[in-house]
């Protein structure tokens, strides 16, 4: 009995030093949609933060291309295996204090055993197809694909008198928007809009904000006519 107990003990602890064994890559895509909104996993497709295409042991703030990591994560050292990965994704800020980062972790231990397993598959080219969540007409992947705006969405002129912006699309309506609630924004990227080409996308709970995209700045002033009727 008692060499039972022992060789059961050994095994439990042995399983629990091994948390990744049971981690579910295909289910931790699905987790990852949570991420989404601010990360691609497709190498060089950056968005509010880099791409995590190839971040399994990678050191932290080294992503080609990408400009806006936060000097203390740049500066923090840490390379990204499954131990600091699971610390990074339980308390980003506790992690790394100063990091720019807003997300507040995973809860989960399960749910962060199971995404990182699917980020190592996602650098290692192995990574399981994942359902993607219901969202509007033109999102993938949590960002908007601007070259695929219906007609509705494809401004045709905007004008501006006193604090207000007229913009007209191509379906051949015009939306009033108070100056504040009227981003202008570009999206130089694969699924910005296409040169001279801007497009409007709504936000705002009571749906009365917006932002127009345009593929370049130096569009932006050009397109915009002062004109009072």
């Amino acid at each position: 009995m008692k060499t039972r107990n022992i060789g059961l003990a050994a095994a439990m602890a042995c399983l629990a030093s091994s948390p990744a064994a049971a981690a579910d890559a295909a289910r931790g895509a699905q987790v990852f949609h949570a991420c989404a909104a601010c990360h691609s996993v497709n190498a060089g497709e950056h968005m509010t933060g880099p791409s995590l295409a190839r971040v399994w042991d990678r050191k932290a703030g080294s992503a080609p291309g990408f400009q806006r990591y936060s000097d203390a994560l740049k500066s923090s050292g840490i390379v990204w295996t499954r131990a600091n990965l699971e610390r990074w994704l339980a308390d980003p800020e506790r992690t790394v204090p100063g990091t720019s980062m807003t997300f507040p972790g995973l809860e989960n231990p399960g749910d962060r055993e199971d995404v990182i397993a699917y980020l190592r598959a996602v650098s290692e080219n192995k990574a399981p197809a994942a359902k993607e969540p219901q969202r509007g007409m033109m999102m993938s992947r949590g960002k908007a694909d601007l070259k695929r705006a219906p007609p509705e969405g494809q401004v045709t002129a905007i004008a501006r008198c006193g604090d207000t912006y007229t913009v007209r699309t191509a379906d051949g309506k015009a939306q009033k928007v108070w100056e504040f609630n009227l981003r202008f924004k570009t999206d130089s990227s694969k699924d910005g809009p296409r040169p001279g080409k801007p497009v409007i996308v709504g936000a705002g709970m009571q749906g009365d904000r917006a932002s127009v995209v345009f593929a370049d700045p130096s569009e932006i002033s050009p397109f915009v006519k002062q004109e009072c009727k």
